[in-house]
């Protein structure tokens, strides 16, 4: 079998079995590429006619289907804006917008703090991207640290690439130009709602509290004491952009994107969040 008929081969299988993506491909094309080209130790660009031996990949493709695992998963790899990171179950897998806009914010830090870093993968990528930055990246998981040290050293980024264990900012004491974080804002009606392939992912990293916006309002009401003058904040909060500005109206809030805001130091001062209007009980 050549390669390029095993890769629609297991497209087919994929969409017949009805499996659900997002976790760095959106479709079943891509995917089946992804898992059956990285399963052979290939690059993304190999010869669709070479000789393939469907065998050596048929076990992590009867898993995807029946197991529902990402193939991030099944490969210990996922990839971002380019990049490689190793992955496993103590880390979600690497898929935040954020990675997009590092080059483009217009600013030029020297230090920088990744909240919620995970895998490592934005830290990485935002001290590749401001090659003059030293970057603090901060977990509250040793599990995801441990894992975000594996590609520290993967990319060579040991002396400019710091860890710290810290609950958002509860052992951070320096002062950034630039604090980007994509912390868990998954609202507790989706956590239940989630598809199979996300509940192989960790529970703390995804679930942001009733309405997803627990540890982004932390993180809002924290950064001014973290940033000097001129610094920027960057959050991911997914799907919650109306959510968010319904909680805090008065706070001018840029949008990149609509899964992302960048707010200015100054900004986040004295942030606070509007309480919800009680209910009147019926008479």
């Amino acid at each position: 079998m050549i390669l390029g008929e095993l890769v629609e081969r297991t497209e087919k299988r994929f969409k017949a079995a009805r499996l659900h993506y997002g976790h760095g491909t959106d479709n079943p094309r891509d995917e089946a590429a992804f898992l059956v080209l990285r399963g052979l130790g290939l690059p993304f660009d190999a010869d669709l006619n070479r000789a393939a031996d469907p065998m050596r990949v048929e076990k992590l493709i009867q898993r995807r289907i029946k197991e529902r695992i990402p193939s991030a998963y099944l490969l210990n790899e996922a990839w971002l804006d380019g990049l490689p990171f190793y992955v496993d179950r103590r880390v979600i897998i690497p898929r935040s917008h954020i990675a997009f806009l590092l080059k483009d914010l217009g600013i030029a830090p020297r230090r920088i703090l990744d909240l919620c870093t995970g895998s490592g993968c934005l830290a990485i990528l935002a001290a590749l991207a401001l090659p003059r930055a030293r970057v603090d990246a901060s977990d509250v998981s040793p599990e995801a640290l441990a894992v975000a040290r594996r590609n520290v050293r993967k990319h060579g980024l040991e002396r400019r690439v710091r860890l710290v264990r810290s609950d958002l900012f509860a052992n951070v004491e320096e002062r950034y130009d630039l604090i980007i974080a994509n912390p868990p804002y998954v609202s507790t009606p989706s956590m239940r709602k989630l598809p199979a392939e996300y509940r192989y992912e960790p529970g703390l990293a995804l679930a942001g509290g009733r309405d997803g916006l627990e540890f982004v309002a932390r993180i809002i009401a924290g950064a001014a004491a973290h940033l000097n003058p001129g610094g920027l904040l960057v959050c991911e909060v997914g799907e919650n952009r109306k959510a968010l500005e319904r909680a805090y109206p008065r706070l001018p809030l840029a949008w990149p994107r609509p899964e992302v805001f960048i707010l200015s130091p100054s900004r986040t001062a004295g942030a606070s969040r509007r309480r919800p209007r009680r209910a009147r009980a019926r008479r």
